[in-house]
């Protein structure tokens, strides 16, 4: 295959034409796609981007071999499969991209020699295929800036050749939206214009292209949460209904995501993820407490999805050998949580039933690591109990805050000093949510006035949260055409005169312990610094349609949490975590648990349990049920009751 450059762009051609896969037996039956939810490998904790084919495959056979007996069925590769592992190349840099005739992103023939001859990931696909498991990767939002610059003729893959519409071809220039680059890779990747018949084209030779590769799974990043775009979404989600090939649809990233926004594309993929990328840091693991309590109190979990059910996603597991975050080096480390913390998050991941996707080394796959990612009591919880929900009637009975508890929001917190540390920032949420009408305008002057936060905390050590509104420069000819999608709209600046305006979306990738706070950065024409206030108070960004929201944030890397669900035979499932950092015992009276789970009929001495992590038979369970954990350390309890 000859390899053309085009100002620095790798561009080698493949097929023409896309052909549907006549396989209907690839296709499942409406209603029964991801029933649980989905579990398997990821190649991005362990080897960043720059995995190869000979890794990948690797990996991909131990999983067959160790993990797949428990369920383990999906290995994916990650991001950036389709940029080229030379001097100069990492997550954001422009120029080393592998793709078509067609502006369509290709695996990189250096890592994956396979590809060679525009076979795409066929042949990876089929020997995934021939080891029992389903194959899937990552790819971004709309189109590369590769394909822009080249300016690619889009493909009509429903009629062969170049997409025609209006007497003429259209390319990659006509469909893309500058104004609207990925926030954490500006460089690399823009949205498309899906109002545009050719946009709609684009996309459906992308995923025409990866049901012909024999792809069974899309993880579909920058285009959710802070990045969320609705009509991409919408778009792919209708392609994907209509390939004879089942693909499993997943949403990146989770940063800013609430159940208000998740509902508006639940039923238009198969999981999506509710954090920021999560790490080996106890930050990261105690971040998820909220959000998983919040999505299982809207009923999110297992709730209607694309051709069947989504789930929420709290992303990959940190565990085993591992590299780090946007790294340009493969696994070297191993995690950096305690064994406590590793059974504290897989206890949650499972108790909240979140897909479970493995991230570390399978080439160096521990025995400890091993028995914990197979555990049968925390897979048949993850994939078979119901009811699943945090349980607040719990109790510490020493430790820190013992006595001061309260109940807040369906939650225990301790009342300290550490109150005093709360701070407020920036969100974003569906615009139809409760919480964003606060914003009003605030006239200074003639020319000079700002928007600002109503604050109802009554809060006297805060000043009122204000921004400068400053009309948006004149459009440059390039942005003519999208003018009119601004009109009404402002900057908004720090303070008056500087040349820094809110970004919506962060400018870096955030973990689940970082919050996009608000960043500043200089004044240009872009949607993520693009603003509206409405007349009903609420704040509304160009770049996602989310809405503003101030909120404050606490600290919730310390207190005691427990989890409650139903197993498929009856049983009870309790867990408890103790995320203070010192030794803590947590009770939960036997009566509160009939209280929350109406019609059992729980007493005293009805009861028989054991303790999953200790291995301790609990024998007939008395008035209640507790144990002493050290710090970050849980406790899963499995109890047999005869009311």
């Amino acid at each position: 295959m000859n390899v053309a450059v085009l100002s620095s762009l790798f561009i080698f051609f493949s097929l023409a034409c896309f052909q549907r896969l006549p396989a209907k037996t690839l296709a499942v039956k409406e209603g029964d796609q991801a029933l649980f939810p989905p579990r398997g490998w990821n190649s991005y904790d362990s080897f960043s981007w720059i995995i190869s084919e000979e890794e990948f495959l690797k990996n991909a056979e131990i999983v067959s071999q160790r993990l797949h007996p428990n369920g383990y069925e999906y290995v994916v590769i990650d991001y950036l499969w389709y940029r080229r592992k030379v001097d100069g190349a990492f997550t954001d840099s422009l120029g080393f991209d592998v793709i078509d005739q067609w502006g369509r992103v290709a695996p990189d023939p250096g890592r994956w020699p396979s590809s060679d001859g525009g076979k795409g990931f066929t042949e990876v696909a089929n020997k995934v295929h021939q080891m029992g498991l389903k194959f899937g990767f990552h790819v971004m939002r709309g189109i590369s800036t590769q394909a822009v610059n080249a300016n690619t003729p889009i493909l009509d893959s429903i009629k062969g050749g170049a997409y025609e519409e209006a007497g003429r071809q259209w390319t990659a220039k006509d469909i893309a939206l500058t104004d609207r680059t990925c926030k954490w890779m500006p460089h690399g990747f823009m949205s498309v214009n899906t109002s545009l018949g050719a946009g709609r084209a684009f996309l459906r030779s992308l995923y025409a292209q990866y049901a012909e590769w024999g792809v069974d799974f899309v993880k579909h990043d920058c285009v959710f949460g802070d990045d969320l775009n609705i009509d991409e979404i919408t778009v792919v989600s209708e392609v994907l209904k209509e390939l004879d090939r089942s693909i499993v649809y997943s949403l990146s990233p989770g940063t800013s995501v609430t159940p208000a926004m998740a509902q508006k594309v639940n039923g238009l993929a198969n999981m999506y993820r509710i954090t920021g990328d999560d790490w080996d840091t106890w930050g990261d693991v105690a971040a998820h407490f909220n959000i998983s309590r919040d999505f299982s109190s809207a009923n999110m979990i297992g709730a209607e999805g694309l051709l069947g059910k989504s789930w929420p996603d709290m992303d990959m597991l940190p565990l085993g050998t591992l590299t780090d975050p946007g790294s340009n080096e493969g696994p070297h480390r191993k995690t950096r949580l305690t064994i406590d913390e590793q059974r504290t998050q897989m206890t949650l991941w499972s108790m909240a039933k979140s897909p479970i996707m493995f991230g570390g080394d399978m080439r160096d796959l521990d025995d400890p690591t091993y028995q914990l990612l197979t555990n049968p009591i925390l897979l048949e919880i993850d994939s078979s109990s119901s009811d699943n929900r945090e349980f607040p009637s719990v109790t510490a009975l020493n430790g820190p805050g013992t006595g001061k508890q309260i109940i807040s929001q369906g939650i225990r917190k301790y009342l300290t000093k550490a109150d005093k540390s709360d701070s407020r920032v920036l969100g974003l949420t569906s615009c139809e949510d409760s919480k964003p009408d606060g914003w009003s305008i605030r006239t200074l002057d003639q020319d000079l006035a700002q928007i600002c936060w109503n604050d109802d905390s009554g809060s006297r050590y805060q000043a009122p949260f204000c921004l400068y509104k400053r009309k948006l420069p004149l459009a440059s000819d390039a942005d003519t055409i999208n003018n009119q999608n601004y009109q009404g709209k402002h900057h908004l600046l720090a303070t008056y005169g500087m040349e820094l305006c809110l970004d919506a979306s962060s400018n870096g990738k955030l973990t689940a312990k970082e919050f996009n706070r608000g960043s500043f950065s200089p004044c240009k024409w872009d949607a993520n610094q693009m603003w509206m206030l409405n007349n009903n108070g609420t704040l509304l960004n160009s770049h996602s349609g989310l809405c503003a929201t101030l909120n404050t944030v606490q600290d919730v890397s310390g207190g005691i949490r427990a989890w409650i669900a139903t197993g498929e035979k009856g049983q009870i499932y309790v867990a408890f975590f103790n995320l203070n950092s010192e030794k803590t015992t947590i009770s939960a009276n036997i009566s509160d648990l009939d209280k929350a789970l109406p019609g059992r009929n729980l007493k005293e001495g009805s009861c028989k349990g054991s303790e999953v992590w200790s291995g301790n038979d609990l024998g007939t369970i008395g008035g209640s049920v507790s144990m002493a954990l050290e710090k970050h350390a849980c406790a899963l309890f499995v109890l047999n009751c005869s009311g």
